[in-house]
């Protein structure tokens, strides 16, 4: 019985805090915008930093806020320096219109 009671309480602690980490991820979850990840997955994902921002992410961030251009991206490859403009033109053409 001496060691079942603190396994006992040590299992209910673990069970009350990951129930609390459970309720409070589920209230402050924040949806997060789809096109950022559809430019993020355009992007060649090096994260390198060379554009200035802390990784590709952050770049797919300033692209869509209008904060920098492409040709920022240093690794990026042609054809999808290309792609991703066009990517770019057709949401901020459907962002005018809508």
């Amino acid at each position: 019985m001496d060691i079942l009671l603190p396994a006992l309480v040590l299992g209910a602690i673990g069970f009350v805090l990951g129930l609390l980490i459970f309720v409070v991820s589920k209230y402050f979850h924040v949806e997060e915008d789809h096109r950022i990840e559809q430019i993020e997955a355009m992007l060649p994902k090096y994260n390198c930093g060379a554009c200035g921002y802390a990784g590709c992410h952050d770049m797919a961030t300033a692209l869509l806020n209008k904060e920098c251009i492409v040709s920022q991206c240093k690794p990026i490859k042609q054809d999808a320096k290309v792609a991703l403009m066009a990517h770019l033109d057709q949401l901020f053409k459907a962002e005018k219109e809508g």
